[in-house]
């Protein structure tokens, strides 16, 4: 059976092999993720963090188990989101500062009943059931891309294939020039600074930080500002051009400006990473079998199947503590006091054996494999899983049409990023060019 775990890099953390040395979100956690989860479900599905609630006093606890997690994101009135909660105001009785995604929650999609037609109406057309509208575009810039190393033998799969893609199809979704893809990067990275750099399950920054932060975004604020009222003025044929059209019927009016600005801001931060995680992920699973590649190679028909079991076998966001306890709780035989910050372990559900058979093996016969969760699940699922599948199953069937094989090259490290997701730094591989 070929090898579905990640390959990791050295790290000063040790191996864990008992639960007390399970620490999910410590310095070099990241390169023993896949080896704490077995742990996890056997002596602490319900795992308690003391004193890591959303609020003094309160407790953070880490969901590993799929049920749990699926009965949490399926309800969103006993476990609301943090996001869509109101915030408090500062002692001066002014409203905090919020970056423009959360104001554009709290004004266009504050419930159950709004966020559902925002997904339907606002974001579904251009990356969700509607993402097809861009199939010829993702296949034209993962073309462009091939076409830049195809004759070397040798790519940084990461730095030359997954990371670029994404980020030329997001731009061309929204509407912004390719030239001004580096800048879209910085604005990427400055969005997720939080999920990366952040400590702790509530992935908490610094004050110096933060500060960084919203000067990056500040600038990104301006930038979209200028794209919305240009697109106003001359709409063309993309995401923030229809925006600054529609009418949005659930609440029967047009969108401001400042909405708008806060619907790209979760484009961009929804669309960039994920991609280029999983696709980096399966290279890898390629790697693991060679025979696999070959097989979906002669025979595409499966090609839809294998996304959806890598997506389960390596999720890309691994967890996030998005959801609080309205009453008191039991998971698991573990009591859950009212307002504790739940951690639900995307990556661990996805590989709990008493959900799946034989959890770890990788098998393109599975029934039910889109239930993963890796997108989440219920109303509140990512909204931008339809183009990310898309870009995924486009990329790899260019990729089998031009390359015969692929294989690691010497000289990878195979770290990961800090964080909350799995991701590769870089990954270099030998192929063989197809003739």
């Amino acid at each position: 059976m070929a090898r579905t775990e990640p390959r990791t890099a050295p790290t000063e953390m040790k191996r864990p092999v008992t639960l007390a040395d399970v620490d999910l979100f410590c310095p070099g956690a990241q390169e023993h993720w896949y080896e704490a989860y077995p742990i996890l479900h056997e002596q602490a599905p319900v795992l308690r963090l003391p004193g890591e609630g959303a609020e003094p006093g309160t407790d953070g606890f880490i969901l590993s188990k799929y049920q749990d997690i699926l009965r949490v994101v399926r309800d969103s009135e006993r476990f609301p989101p943090g996001l869509t909660t109101p915030p408090k105001l500062n002692p001066d009785g002014s409203m905090p500062q919020m970056n423009a995604m959360i104001a554009s929650i709290q004004s266009l999609r504050p419930n159950e009943d709004l966020w559902r037609a925002h997904k339907a109406e606002l974001t579904d057309p251009w990356v969700g059931t509607g993402a097809t509208r861009h199939r010829d575009m993702i296949a034209a810039a993962a073309t462009a891309l091939i076409d830049g190393w195809i004759d070397k033998g040798a790519v940084d799969f990461v730095g030359a294939f997954a990371r670029p893609l994404p980020q030329m199809v997001m731009a061309n979704v929204l509407g912004f020039p390719y030239a001004d893809i580096p800048r879209m990067e910085m604005w990427g990275a400055a969005q997720v600074m939080a999920f990366v750099h952040g400590k702790g399950h509530r992935n908490q920054l610094t004050p110096e930080q933060m500060g960084e932060q919203m000067r990056l975004l500040a600038g990104f604020g301006e930038y979209v500002a200028t794209s919305v009222i240009e697109k106003r003025r001359a709409p063309k044929d993309d995401m923030i051009s229809w925006l600054t059209q529609v009418t949005y019927g659930a609440l029967d009016r047009k969108l401001t400006d400042t909405e708008i600005n806060g619907i790209v801001y979760a484009m961009m931060i929804g669309g960039l990473e994920t991609t280029q995680y999983a696709m980096a992920e399966q290279a890898q699973l390629f790697c693991e079998d060679p025979d696999l590649y070959r097989s979906l190679r002669d025979d595409r028909s499966k090609l839809r199947n294998f996304i959806e079991e890598s997506l389960r076998l390596r999720s890309p966001t691994q967890g996030l503590s998005t959801r609080t306890t309205t009453q008191d709780e039991v998971f698991q035989g573990v009591r859950v006091p009212a307002g504790s910050l739940l951690h639900m372990r995307w990556a661990a559900g996805n590989r709990d054996p008493e959900e799946w058979d034989c959890p770890h093996d990788l098998q393109l016969d599975r029934k039910g494999l889109t239930r993963h969760l890796t997108f989440s699940q219920g109303s509140r699922s990512c909204p931008g899983s339809g183009i990310s599948r898309l870009e995924q199953l486009t990329a790899w069937n260019l990729l089998m049409d031009r390359i015969e094989a692929i294989e690691y090259a010497p000289g990878n490290s195979f770290a990961h990023q800090p964080g909350i997701m799995l991701g590769l730094f870089e990954l270099k591989l030998n192929f063989t060019a197809a003739t």
